[in-house]
């Protein structure tokens, strides 16, 4: 499988209007999901571990009680690809039914 290439900054803003709650920080597509609980959290990241390995594209996440911290960059391509974005709009949906805020 080809992966993509890194996406310029005109590409990668035009992108990013289409997510909601999310940034690019330190060239990264960054987003904390809040859940009401621990046990919330810990299901929105297996659900999410599940999606990411599907698509052998795995995100940088941080964790402490009921927040989940993402971040995603697609290291061989040096930077932001569609994976990314396309990552980002999954965990989007796995966190819509699990009540993120």
């Amino acid at each position: 499988m080809t992966r993509p290439g890194k996406l310029t900054d005109t590409e990668v803003a035009a992108l990013l209007r289409g997510l909601r709650g999310w940034s690019v920080e330190g060239g990264k597509l960054h987003r904390e999901f809040r859940f009401r609980d621990f046990s919330e959290a810990f299901g929105f990241m297996t659900r999410a571990a599940l999606a990411a390995e599907s698509m052998n594209h795995h995100p940088e996440w941080f964790n402490v009680w009921s927040r989940v911290v993402v971040d995603l960059e697609t290291h061989d391509a040096g930077g932001l690809t569609e994976l990314d974005f396309e990552l980002a709009r999954r965990l989007d949906l796995i966190a819509g039914s699990a009540s993120a805020s």
